[in-house]
């Protein structure tokens, strides 16, 4: 794994979500995004938390890295046959979330999660990295059926760009 490729990757997406919160008018924020049910602070919330989960994930597929795929496979079964509630969670995790961290403290959120995980990024070994685990394919359409600690970390910017291009935001002047 190129880790300068995820350090880049990372900084790209801290410029971008900090130009989408400084040029967003009240109004924007607002607006509803387009293919989701959430308004444009709300998207921007869940962005965010897609960094925020990798945090989480990280010491979970360490944990199952350690043990044959078969377990995190009945993990991962588990967790797809609860897709349904898992989507209410998600959506109504957006909403309160835009709520708490709303765009006023996004920015600093986002700037402690990317740092948080740019040094845990550095601090793994090449074996930690190559650890995988099975995940939930029905959660999220970036999860692949086995992923590897890097494949976590190349994550969270995947779900930023997708969902940037949902956000209906004006164009900065």
């Amino acid at each position: 794994m190129d880790r300068q490729v995820v350090h880049d990757e990372l900084r790209q997406a801290s410029v971008a979500f900090h130009r989408l919160l400084d040029t967003a008018a009240a109004e924007d924020l607002r607006r509803p995004s387009q293919g989701t049910r959430w308004n444009n602070e709300q998207l921007l919330f869940h962005m965010l938390f897609g960094y925020m989960v990798v945090r989480a994930l990280l010491p979970l597929v360490r944990m199952f890295g350690h043990l044959p795929l078969g377990v995190s496979r009945a993990w991962s079964r588990l967790l797809d046959a609860s897709t349904r509630p898992f989507d209410v969670i998600n959506y109504l995790g957006a909403v309160g979330g835009a709520r708490v961290f709303n765009h006023r403290r996004m920015g600093a959120q986002f700037d402690r999660t990317v740092a948080a995980l740019r040094r845990r990024l550095d601090a793994e070994t090449e074996a930690e990295l190559a650890r995988m685990m099975r995940f939930p394919t029905r959660w999220d359409p970036f999860f692949k059926d086995v992923m590897t600690l890097a494949d976590v970390y190349r994550y969270p910017t995947q779900h930023f760009d997708f969902h940037r291009a949902q956000l209906t935001l004006a164009p900065p002047d």
